[in-house]
């Protein structure tokens, strides 16, 4: 579609006029450059995308977690977010269909006895988590004798399980083959207790936005765009999601 054509689709009218997109993300949906404060990786790559797709800048907006993103999005700080699709989510956000399946697994220290979810599910086993992240969502509808311990981030989500106040760590596959290299003898658990099927979320009650986004979703999935960005930066554990059918609202 060209700009023009673009620019006459009330779904995105305040946008072209606007001049940009601005797309909620959160650690650990980004990288960030130390030096230049440049952000990269796939969610970036993608909000990019779709600012191509509109014809303006798309602009990622750093946020520490996910509750912090779906506030400004609900609250029109920003038009969109790329976010793990959750019903509890859903009086704030409406989602377009899911881009990717990222999984949840556990990371275990050196000599951890443990080697499933089952043998770790007891009382007295800590597990620490970030605070409202659909991986810990997931993972707290699981377990009915081990108890989450929580930080607000990855980072000090990590330091509980260094500090040996927790016994595993639970996050994305991705996350957690990050952090295993921090600590030597650490191991990521295979396959996964879990996954986060993550869209884009748009607010409550703009239903030509949430199509024109799902169309995009779409089109990025089949043209094999998301499957790019995904293997420029390199993920581990996420997978495209399925394709499915979208309506048109204008």
């Amino acid at each position: 579609m060209t700009d023009a054509l673009q620019a006459n689709d009330p779904r995105v009218a305040d946008l072209v006029q606007a001049g940009e997109v601005r797309v909620a993300l959160y650690v650990p949906q980004y990288t960030k450059d130390p030096v230049t404060g440049e952000l990269g990786g796939w969610c970036v790559d993608l909000v990019h995308a779709l600012g191509a797709r509109i014809g303006v800048r798309g602009v990622p907006v750093e946020h520490p977690n996910p509750a912090n993103a779906v506030t400004n999005v609900a609250s029109g700080a920003c038009n969109a977010a790329i976010l793990g699709i959750e019903a509890s989510r859903a009086t704030k956000v409406d989602y377009s269909p899911p881009i990717v399946e990222a999984d949840y697994t556990i990371m275990t220290p050196a000599g951890s006895a443990y080697r499933t979810l089952a043998e770790a599910d007891r009382p007295g086993v800590r597990i620490a988590a970030v605070r409202d992240h659909a991986s810990t969502m997931a993972l707290s509808k699981l377990i009915r004798y081990a108890t989450l311990v929580y930080a607000d981030m990855p980072d000090p989500t990590f330091e509980i399980l260094r500090r040996g106040e927790a016994d595993l760590f639970a996050s994305l596959h991705e996350v957690l083959r990050h952090y295993a290299a921090q600590l030597p003898g650490a191991q990521v658990w295979p396959g996964r207790y879990g996954f986060n099927s993550i869209g884009f979320a748009v607010p409550k009650g703009q239903p030509g936005r949430l199509a024109f986004v799902s169309e995009f979703a779409e089109e990025a999935k089949s043209s094999g765009l998301v499957q790019q960005v995904l293997d420029r930066a390199g993920w581990s554990g996420a997978h495209v999601a399925p394709s499915v059918a979208t309506s048109v609202a204008r």
